[in-house]
Order: C-alpha cells, then structure tokens, then sequence
C-alpha cells in the first residue's frame, strides 16, 4: 500500500493546482474527517490527494503548505511517510484490508499532523468495502482523514459522499470517439430509443471483436463523464444519458465496469457482453 513515487515539486504542479491548493489551504484549517477528490485526470486526483495529505504534515509556513521542502512534503510523494495509508493503487479494495485498518485508525497519528488514507478507484467499491468504510466514516476517528478518488462523486454510493466535502479538479477535455467506434456508439444510441437494429449488428460474425469492444466502452465512460459534468451540447450520447438521472447514470457506471471485467476474461464473447450492455440499459430506463 504505497504511494506512486513521484517528485516533491509535483504536488504543485497538477492540472489545477493554482486553483485548488488555495482551497486546499482553507479547508486545513478545519479538515473534514472525508474528502472527496472528482474531476481531472486520475493521475490529477492521485497527486491532489497526495497535496492535501502533505498540506496537513507540512510544517512550512500555513499560506505556502505544501511547501516540498520539509520531511512530510517530501515523503509523502514517495510513499514513505509514516502516517500516509494508500489503498487500491494497483489492485481493487479488499474488506480485509480495512479490517485490518480498523486498529491503526483508532490509534493517534504518530507524528505531529494527521494520518491520511487515500482511496483509489473508491467508484469501484465492492459493496461490501463501502459498507464497512460508511461504518468507519459514521465513527469519530481523531486524527485521521480519509480521501476518497473517483471520477465523479455520482459514481459513489451517495451516504459517503454526503458524509464528506467534495473537491472538484478541473474536468479533462475529452476527446473524440474513433470513427468505427462513434458509428457504434450512434447505432446503441438508436438500439436505446427503438429497440432496433442492434442485434443485426452484433450478430454479424468477427463484427464485434474485443478490441472494438475495449474501445466502445472507453467511449462509453467518455459519454459519461460528460453526462455527469452536464457536458451535453456536443454529444447526442451524453445528451442520451443525462436523461438517465444520477441513478441510473451510476447505474451505467456500474454496467461498464462489469463489462470491463467479462472482457478481461479470454473465453468470454465480446459481442454477448455488448449485447448484455444494450439490454441492461434499455430494460431500466
């Protein structure tokens, strides 16, 4: 459970960081037991989360926190500071893992500023894992700070984040679909409103092979993100999907992840799992 090795200077030089470091600063002053990180890139997210852990540790002056030169500052990026906790970097969340947490977060910090866990991928949650961390959150645990990283707060089971204050980075200019994959995205689009001409589609054999198949749900999380940032005017499909509402946006969120993980299967049919994808959307919305 360690942090991404990068340069103490990066915790000021993130997409956004003239903007959200000031806030950062501010909410120090008074730091709420949780705190969401939304919005930018991931690698935007990781390195806000890790800012906010050095702004609570550092111990340069308070209007220049973080300062990159102290033991905390430069530690912190580094992924060796002692009351640094990081969770889900390379592997998904396990609830033995917070189980094991429990003890330490009912311990003081050991230094003189507070003990930060980071949560990465926290949209991806096994419910149980949101569960059991909701118990935690519902539990004062002085000296400790949770950070919560996920691409849109909709995309979290709504009691954490009502439990916790939420820092929104600048959102990334996405980019546009591929053209094989946008005349996909158009035809699930249609499949959506008319229940036609999906299946044509999917049934055509080699039509739907896993790389297209990778490729159309990235593109599918790209028309998400814009729903949920209420960036519609340029996309049919976000337009689409904001119609949704945030429960079934994060309805859609959840359908994509699973899809995600049929696919990484070898002897699981791409065009079965993009089948299940149109389906699923179009019974519940």
């Amino acid at each position: 459970m360690t942090a991404t090795a990068c340069s103490p200077t990066s915790l000021c030089s993130f997409a956004g960081a003239a903007q959200v470091l000031p806030r950062l600063r501010t909410l120090a002053a008074k730091a709420p037991q949780s705190l969401v990180i939304e919005g930018g890139a991931e690698s935007d997210r990781r390195t806000a989360a890790l800012a906010w852990a050095a702004t609570l540790n550092c111990t340069g002056a308070p209007a220049a926190r973080p300062c990159c030169t102290c033991a905390a500052c430069v530690q912190i990026p580094q992924g060796v500071f002692m009351d640094l906790k990081v969770f889900g970097l390379e592997e998904k969340i396990t609830t033995d893992e917070v189980r094991d947490a429990l003890p330490e977060w009912g311990q003081p910090p050991r230094g003189k500023g507070l003990r930060v866990s980071i949560f990465h991928g926290a949209h991806e949650f096994h419910p149980a894992v949101a569960n059991l961390l909701l118990k935690t959150l519902e539990e004062p645990r002085p000296g400790n700070v949770f950070v919560l990283l996920a691409p849109q707060r909709e995309r979290l089971l709504q009691t954490l984040v009502s439990r916790s204050f939420v820092l929104t980075l600048p959102w990334p200019e996405p980019q546009p679909p591929e053209p094989d994959v946008a005349e996909w995205l158009a035809a699930l689009l249609h499949f959506w409103d008319t229940g036609q001409g999906w299946f044509e589609r999917t049934g055509t054999k080699g039509a739907a092979d896993r790389s297209l198949s990778l490729r159309l749900l990235s593109a599918c999380q790209r028309e998400l993100t814009l729903a949920v940032a209420g960036n519609t005017q340029a996309s049919p499909v976000a337009k689409r999907l904001a119609r949704l509402g945030p429960a079934g946006l994060r309805r859609f969120d959840l359908v994509l992840a699973s899809a995600q993980e049929a696919l990484n299967q070898p002897t699981v049919m791409p065009a079965l799992v993009l089948d299940w994808i149109a389906t699923t959307m179009i019974a519940k919305r």
